[in-house]
């Protein structure tokens, strides 16, 4: 007989709430906009697509993007300080 999987609730609420480096934070919103890049391109195979749901998914992935940038540029030293 197999036993059932111990509860491991408190360690995954632990790592659930570690603050995110920002390396972390720029990977994980790098993932993100690479998820919606396969989306978009998804919708665009079939020939009646969803204008409305195309446009949020392009206007999100342009959020994203911007949210990388700025997290890159936060994270390069600013040489003139």
């Amino acid at each position: 007989m197999t036993e059932p999987p111990e509860n491991n609730t408190q360690s995954e609420n632990e790592a659930a709430n570690e603050l995110m480096t920002p390396a972390m934070r720029l990977m994980d919103l790098q993932a993100k906009h690479r998820a919606l890049d396969g989306k978009i391109s998804e919708i665009y195979d079939f020939p009646y697509q969803n204008q409305i749901l195309l446009q949020r998914l392009k206007k999100e992935k342009l959020r994203l993007k911007d949210a990388i940038t700025r997290l890159k540029d936060d994270m390069i030293p600013d040489l003139n300080a």
